[in-house]
């Protein structure tokens, strides 16, 4: 399948329709959750994703950097 801007053709999963890449990433989460191995958010994980959410990428690194030297100084 070629780009209609360019001359690139897609190779991997990038060539998949949205459809068969949903369809293989929930395969892999499934089969990591049945395995043991998928990453189980806390509650904490899950409040400062929400408090990210919406911010520049620059503005979410220096938020970490901030919580990381208050973290420090505790």
């Amino acid at each position: 399948m070629k780009d209609s801007t360019t001359n690139i053709r897609k190779r991997g999963f990038a060539s998949l329709s949205i459809e068969d890449r949903k369809r293989i990433a929930s395969l892999g989460g499934k089969a990591a959750h049945a395995k043991g191995t998928a990453h189980q958010f806390t509650s904490e994980e899950a409040a400062a994703a929400g408090k990210r959410r919406g911010q520049p990428r620059s503005a979410r690194i220096q938020s970490k950097e901030l919580e990381n030297e208050q973290s420090k100084t505790m």
